[in-house]
């Protein structure tokens, strides 16, 4: 008798699939990804006025994650690592400022003319 009860092929034991009820659907950061592409374009073109709406981008997208509605648990990680490369593009954007002189002003003694 409990083996009736255990067999996969009885047609009196299935149930409707259904999704859980945390999982709202696959989520999509479009913020996120916005700021991530920011970030990327900093890097390469080192625009610093496009660094701080990265950074703001990312500063959003870090609040409002919502990790009951997506599968996987939300993206806590990856908002994290959004929020640090955000950061790490605003800093690589203005550090250059700080480190390079700007030698071509220095008052240098003019050439001996012979």
């Amino acid at each position: 008798m409990s083996k009736a009860l255990d067999d996969p092929r009885d047609a009196s034991l299935e149930t409707k699939y259904c999704v859980p009820g945390t999982w709202y659907s696959e989520n999509f950061d479009g913020i996120g990804t916005s700021g991530m592409f920011l970030s990327g374009l900093i890097m390469v073109t080192r625009n610093r006025y496009i660094a701080w709406p990265s950074v703001l981008f990312g500063i959003s997208s870090a609040i409002n994650v919502h990790p009951l509605r997506a599968k996987d648990g939300g993206g806590g990680a990856g908002t994290l690592s959004n929020l640090l490369l955000c950061f790490g593009a605003l800093i690589a954007a203005y550090l250059p400022m700080l480190m390079i002189s700007n030698v071509s002003n220095a008052t240098t003694a003019p050439l001996p003319t012979p």
